[in-house]
């Protein structure tokens, strides 16, 4: 029997696919979270074969969870998001599966008995854009630009940084030059739609 968790925060969603997967001769679905933190602990509880992970939850996100669980259980990411940041995030994190949830209800039974015998199964459509959608912006970039979404000020993130603010100035025009955007709110969407941070 393939034990199951699924973490889902949207409760229509976890009550379908829990009886969906119960239906399966050979699956059964031992807990259900609603947020990342209770995943965690689901997992670390019930020791499944298979953790069923949306990423957009409450509290800690389906690629967080995933991050700490892995090497515990297999973890199939479940989503809506064919956004190439989350899928190499992902990768990353040693995931199974990334399957998206308009794909058939069938198709994700036969992709959990593919990843019990020791296949990795990903959605054919993020398979196109991992090698062209590589985040652009240097380690440095990436910490401006994280400070500035905290709503951290060009002087406090010169502080933060240890740097001078001229030299933040330049680090900002960089990045809205490599991200091809106009202001900090439109750099900070972009990557968030590209999934490169949360």
């Amino acid at each position: 029997m393939i034990r199951i968790v699924i973490a889902e925060d949207q409760r229509m969603m976890l009550g379908a696919l829990g009886s969906l997967l119960n239906l399966e001769d050979d699956m059964e679905v031992v807990g259900k979270a609603s947020n990342g933190e209770e995943a965690i602990t689901l997992v670390l509880e019930q020791k499944p074969d298979i953790c069923i992970m949306d990423i957009e939850m409450p509290e800690k996100s389906g690629l967080e969870a995933a991050e700490e669980v892995t090497g515990k259980s297999k973890v199939i990411i479940l989503t809506t998001f064919a956004r190439s940041g989350y899928f190499q995030r992902a990768l990353k994190a040693g995931v199974q599966g990334y399957l998206l949830k308009d794909s058939p209800s069938e198709e994700l039974a036969s992709s959990i008995r593919s990843v019990m015998d020791g296949k990795r199964i990903y959605a054919p459509e993020l398979m196109d854009d991992v090698y062209n959608e590589e985040n652009p912006l240097t380690d440095r970039e990436k910490e401006v630009l994280e400070l500035i979404a905290e709503g951290k000020s060009t002087k406090e993130i010169a502080q933060s940084l240890n740097i001078k603010t001229g030299t933040v100035r330049n680090y900002i025009s960089a990045i809205l030059d490599k991200l091809e955007v106009t202001n900090r709110i439109e750099a900070i969407t972009h990557s968030k739609q590209k999934g490169w941070f949360q």
